[in-house]
């Protein structure tokens, strides 16, 4: 992308010294940059007259990293989680399976969720057209397209939650065992060692995962684990073309500066659909699963409600020539 941006420069650089005048009009007679900060995160650009009311713009927004967290609630089997144990004592199924992981493996699953960060960046180049077509011309109306990679984010699950789904993982594959009748139980290679009266409680429990929906055509329950690292990740992919157009104003100049001059942009820049959030295992989230528990799901809903990304950047334009 900063390719693109160094050959567009150049190109206008070109016309300023080739094409300066045409008929009574003068085009290519100024260039402006920009600085600016917003929704797209920080903005640069250059712009140019190429007509009476039409100016070209182009330039990169680069999204600065940053984080935040989600939590997925962890689920045995199905049905209700709460049971009452061999004394009568009102637990949970997670309560009961860990102890029972600590006896057999020598570690327990430490909470009955997991955090993961998730991290959103986005870097795009972009080319716009501004018209002015109004009798105030610091109003412009702006067309045009970003261009960016097609991730746009990713998600993966905390540094202190690798021993639970490491002993997560261990018991999804133990219950694989049991339920293939395989007499001997094993791990990666280890061989584990689980008295029957264990099998019969692993058994009647289910396996172990993140409850995140229900998959559109069949209507079963979606039950994430981990994957093959006992990891947790998602990422987010967009199209890489990515039409906008919005609106703007350039009339906030700054007096002791004549050169220089406030201006803001407002528009709204489209997907081409709604993002699709990819889990490790492929299950797209956006077009495979309904009903998405928790924040996730929120999430969601709000991004197919609204499948494009609002702009609102403020910036300020210093004319070069």
């Amino acid at each position: 992308m900063k390719k693109i941006l160094y050959i567009t420069i150049s190109l206008l650089a070109i016309c300023k010294l080739s094409f300066a005048k045409i008929g009574n009009y003068e085009y290519l007679n100024h260039l402006d940059v920009s600085l600016g900060i917003g929704t797209t995160g920080f903005d640069l650009d250059v712009s140019m007259p190429v007509w009476d009311i039409v100016k070209v713009r182009t330039g990169l927004t680069y999204m600065p990293k940053f984080k935040y967290k989600m939590r997925f609630g962890m689920q045995m089997g199905e049905g209700d989680q709460k049971i009452i144990d061999e004394n009568g004592i009102p637990t949970s199924k997670f309560s009961r399976l860990s102890g029972l992981m600590k006896q057999i493996v020598g570690y327990d699953m430490q909470d009955n969720y997991i955090d993961v960060t998730a991290e959103p960046f986005m870097t795009q180049y972009k080319l716009l057209v501004d018209v002015t077509p109004f009798k105030n011309r610091n109003w412009q109306l702006t067309a045009g397209f970003y261009l960016g990679n097609r991730r746009i984010g990713k998600a993966y699950n905390r540094t202190y939650e690798m021993p639970t789904l490491v002993v997560v993982s261990m018991y999804n594959s133990i219950y694989k065992n049991i339920e293939e009748n395989n007499p001997m139980i094993s791990y990666r290679g280890i061989t584990i060692n689980c008295p029957d009266y264990i099998r019969q409680i692993i058994l009647s429990n289910g396996k172990i995962g993140v409850d995140m929906g229900e998959f559109r055509q069949t209507g079963e329950r979606y039950m994430m684990e981990p994957d093959n690292d006992c990891m947790v990740k998602a990422n987010a992919f967009v199209n890489i073309f990515r039409p906008y157009i919005g609106f703007g104003y350039s009339g906030v100049t700054i007096p002791q500066v004549p050169k220089l001059k406030l201006i803001f942009d407002c528009g709204l820049i489209f997907w081409g659909g709604r993002p699709d959030i990819v889990m490790h295992d492929g299950v797209n989230l956006s077009k495979d699963v309904r009903n998405v528990r928790g924040q996730v799901g929120r999430y969601l809903d709000i991004i197919n409600k609204f499948p494009v990304y609002p702009v609102l950047n403020i910036k300020l334009s210093y004319n070069i020539f």
